[in-house]
């Protein structure tokens, strides 16, 4: 585990955020005593399905935030959610 000091990681966050991204641990020091550690996310079995589509090439997700349903689906009858969602704010 790699050690960097605060004003290192403050200084330059994106590109340690990047490496640890990348798999890097790093441990945080302040005057030379380990105070954090950062690490990247383990997959948990919540995204375990969303996780599978990819692999099978059903679904594509390059990281960042969905953006959406290229093509809405049609909504059958009655209430769409959006207007529940709506009234409910009320």
């Amino acid at each position: 585990m790699e050690r960097v000091g605060v004003r290192e990681l403050k200084t330059h966050l994106s590109r340690h955020l990047e490496r640890v991204r990348r798999g890097a641990h790093l441990a945080v020091t302040l005057r030379g005593r380990v105070v954090a550690t950062i690490a990247p996310v383990r997959p948990g079995p919540d995204d375990s399905w969303a996780r599978r589509l990819v692999a099978e090439g059903r679904a594509q997700w390059d990281g960042g935030k969905p953006s959406g349903c290229a093509r809405p689906l049609p909504v059958a009858r009655g209430r769409t959610v959006a207007a529940a969602v709506l009234e409910d704010r009320r």
